[in-house]
């Protein structure tokens, strides 16, 4: 039989299996610790009972003290024994609520005792029968219902009963469910009891009684009055059969393979619901996958699994029907239960042979149910003025703790294994949708963020928990489709295509991405190998990005027409644009100039400024990048576009330091451009104007705010002295036309340096010049550092130099000089 995880309670193994959370129900009794005291005293008030022939409170308590102990109880024939006479007996009136508990005390007995009196166990069938047959309707409950089911079953497995025992077993049960089958809805929890007695039933039955008791398993759900299913009695229902299957293929017991297979895989009856067929046929695979017979056993093992799959493709095609085809993915109830059931039974079951069928249920089941974001959003934003707390917080949580939710990563498994191997038709059709889909959830995730946090940030966290796991199935799947599609087999075009989709499909979901997955790195190498080698591929990529307009202005979102749109707040959007920031640089070789200038320029000055530095520092790359390209040719109008960009990336760069822009990443810039502009371009000599402006207005900040700061300036890292630090560094980075007007300005800047600063400074280039073995310029720079440390020793002390600043400041402009233009003029004659 299939392992019974060390239980010998099949309902309490099947009910381990349903993903309801808990093993714990009314028949299993209270979870608590009780004494071998109390159970010996248990015992002895009840045989008193019986010496007495009275039942008082205290015998009910000592009853419901067995129950409770049950998961140690064990209960030996004797005790048995005294169990049957005071049920039999006529003379003790006992209370409803106790019989179930005397029938749970006898399965103890009955399931936990090795070699039960066959006398004992036949004399057990006759009181449970009579009490069934003539007192159950006085008695009638459905807690006496389910422990009688769960005992008949019992009874009829027990190998020491005589036949006619388990016949009378068999058929009370069958009449129970046939008759009384609306006392199963009537408890949710009860349900695993039930179908463990109908377990060991079908187990025993012979075919008469096993097609009846057959049906009433697959066929309850749809009466009226009955149960409803869900997917754990559909969980239930699957682990039931295997249970039932793999005693019966274990023991080679052909014959009752034969006979199930007739009663449920050759004949499809209107009772059995779909939800149960399918999950029933799961079972059916799921005990055929572990089966080690050979010869007539396996090819019979073999056909019990072709007909299983047949069966579950047939309610996956009949399902696709009834949701309108591939595409139209229906909001109804009733056709995502079956969805749920039909991906648990697909993943459950083992190897499934590969059907359209299948991976359109698995696609769908998905998109709609296992990650049903969508409909989230569509409830949040139709109710924004609502209390959300209450209307959409337990819902989501209730689907976090869904079996459905925690098997998506196994669901995701099977659905990648279907892909692989179904026609080229249905692979497109499922790529377009989980494309299709990532673009609607980045769509309604920037809508809810916007709304929702600030206010509703534990909402907001528990859809964040879906997305990220979506966000591991579109992963995984896009891993697939790169490994399938990204070979010689397919055109050129088309693996383009297929790489600009999932590139797109990426920046969708970028914001939902937590952690760092080998997956994701593998298939970003794969598709940006066939988008950087051609250009038309770069274009099509770069041209999906949101435009510069969409990106500052959202009239699209009704809810925030109110309130001031500030596009550095949104955090979805700037992690779609910062997955583009990172894949452009890797083709922006084969970029046109036109293309970047008017689609990409913008956004990258615009995201230069977001409050994020790794964003800022995102966008300086891109500007590197950009910079640096196009060294294999003498490209004009890339130069020319190069040189007018320089002006405003200065411009935004200096603006927002040490505020905004990330001295790294503004550093890189510089370095960038210095080296790969041209020699002597005018681009160049504004840059380090402008820098020696902003060094020299840093600079002064200090003085004004702390005059003492140089004396320990060493271990600070100070706006001003990373600023001097860069202009240092590009000595020897510029060309040599250039490097005058450098040393020029940085001259004057320096002796305008407190005597500490100006030290400092000094040291830095005497370290620079002494280690630098540039032929060309290191004579120019030794003669320029003399020079330089001259005028220094000449200069004026700093506390001087800070009253005369602060005189300045009162009489002039911000922007002038601290230093007359005559100083400026003797000072550069000089050098």
């Amino acid at each position: 039989m299939a392992k019974q995880a060390q239980t010998p309670f099949l309902e309490e193994w099947l009910r381990s299996h349903s993903g309801s959370g808990s093993s714990i129900s009314i028949s299993s009794g209270r979870p608590s610790s009780v004494s071998a005291r109390a159970i010996i005293q248990a015992w002895t008030e009840l045989r008193d009972s019986l010496q007495y022939q009275s039942f008082h409170p205290n015998h009910f308590q000592s009853l419901r003290t067995l129950f409770d102990s049950q998961s140690s109880l064990y209960v030996a024939d004797p005790q048995a024994r005294l169990l049957l006479s005071i049920l039999s007996s006529s003379n003790l009136s006992l209370p409803h609520e106790s019989y179930p508990l005397f029938l749970r005390l006898l399965y103890i007995w009955v399931r936990k005792s090795t070699k039960p009196s066959s006398v004992l166990v036949d004399s057990a069938v006759e009181v449970v029968a009579r009490l069934f047959s003539i007192q159950f309707d006085t008695r009638k409950s459905s807690s006496l219902f389910s422990q009688g089911i769960l005992l008949l079953g019992a009874f009829s497995v027990v190998p020491v009963a005589s036949e006619h025992s388990k016949t009378v077993c068999l058929e009370l049960l069958c009449r129970l469910l046939e008759e009384e089958y609306q006392l199963i809805g009537s408890s949710e929890e009860l349900i695993p009891d039930i179908l463990g007695g109908i377990g060991y039933a079908l187990s025993s039955s012979g075919k008469a009684h096993f097609a009846q008791i057959l049906n009433s398993l697959l066929g309850i759900w749809g009466k009226e009055g009955g149960p409803h299913g869900n997917v754990s009695h559909g969980l239930i229902i699957l682990h039931l059969i295997e249970w039932v299957l793999s005693s019966f293929i274990n023991s080679c017991s052909l014959d009752k393979i034969n006979v199930f297979s007739k009663e449920f895989l050759e004949i499809s009856k209107v009772s059995y619901l779909p939800f149960a067929v399918v999950m029933a046929a799961a079972g059916v695979l799921r005990a055929a996958s572990k089966t080690i017979l050979s010869g007539v056993g396996l090819d019979t093992v073999s056909n019990l699994r072709t007909s299983a799959e047949e069966r579950i493709e047939a309610v996956a095609r009949d399902l696709i029907s009834r949701m309108g085809g591939f595409t139209n993915l229906v909001n109804d109830p009733e056709v995502g239960f079956l969805l749920q059931c039909v991906s648990l039974a697909l993943v459950r079951s083992g190897p499934v042979s590969c059907r359209a069928s299948l991976l359109t249920c698995l696609a769908s089941a998905l998109l709609t149910e296992i990650f049903p974001l969508q409909k989230f959003y569509t409830k949040i934003l139709n109710h924004p003025h609502d209390n959300l707390a209450g209307l959409m917080v337990n819902e989501v949580k209730e689907h976090l703790g869904s079996v459905p939710f925690k098997e998506a990563g196994a669901i995701t498994g099977v659905f990648c294994n279907q892909y692989v191997s179904v026609d080229e038709e249905n692979k497109g059709v499922v790529e377009n949708l989980i494309w299709a889909y990532c673009q609607n959830i980045y769509l309604g995730h920037r809508q809810v963020a916007l709304m929702l946090r600030g206010s509703e940030a534990e909402l907001l966290g528990d859809l964040e928990k879906i997305t990220e796991s979506a966000f591991l199935m579109v992963v995984v799947f896009a891993l697939a489709v790169t490994k399938h599609r990204l070979n010689s087999k397919f055109s050129r075009e088309n693996q383009m295509e297929i790489s600009i989709r999932i590139l797109v499909s990426f920046s969708c979901v970028e914001y939902f991405r937590r952690m760092r997955l080998p997956e994701y790195m593998d298939t970003i190498r794969g598709v940006v190998v066939s988008v950087q080698e051609n250009e038309s591929a770069c274009v099509s990529f770069v041209e999906s990005m949101p435009s510069y307009a969409d990106l500052t202005n959202q009239k699209g979102f009704s809810y925030l027409q109110k309130m001031e749109y500030q596009w550095y707040k949104d955090e979805v959007q700037t992690a779609r644009i910062l997955f583009y920031l990172r894949v452009i640089p890797t083709c922006v070789e084969c970029l046109p100039d036109l293309t970047f200038r008017k689609i990409v320029a913008p956004i990258m000055f615009l995201y230069m400024g977001h409050p994020n530095g790794k964003v800022a520092r995102a966008s300086h790359s891109m500007f590197v990048a950009f910079i640096s390209s196009g060294k294999d040719a003498n490209h004009d109008e890339r130069v020319l576009l190069k040189e007018q960009l320089v002006f405003y990336y200065i411009q935004r760069s200096l603006e927002g330091y040490p505020d905004i822009t990330p001295f790294d990443g503004m550093a890189s810039g510089v370095s960038a451009l210095v080296r790969h502009l041209p020699a002597g371009s005018s681009a160049i000599f504004y840059t380090i104007h402008s820098l020696i402006e902003k060094a020299n207005n840093l600079c002064r900040e200090v003085l004004t705010q702390e005059v003492d700061l140089w004396k320990n300036w060493q271990g600070e890292s100070q706006p001003c002295k990373k600023m001097l630090e860069l202009l240092l560094r590009l000595i020897s980075l510029v060309d040599v036309q250039v490097l005058p007007n450098l040393l020029k300005l940085l001259a004057q800047l320096i002796v305008q340096l407190p005597k500490d600063g100006q030290n400092m400074v000094l040291n830095e280039i005497y370290s620079q010049v002494a280690e630098s073995d540039d032929v060309t310029r290191k004579p120019t720079l030794v003669s320029w550092v003399q020079s330089l440390s001259y005028l220094c020793a000449q200069a004026t002390s700093g506390s001087t130099y800070s009253k005369s600043l602060e005189s300045e400041e009162n009489s002039a402009s911000a922007s002038a000089s601290s230093m007359g233009p005559l100083s400026w003029n003797r000072i550069s004659a000089r050098l």
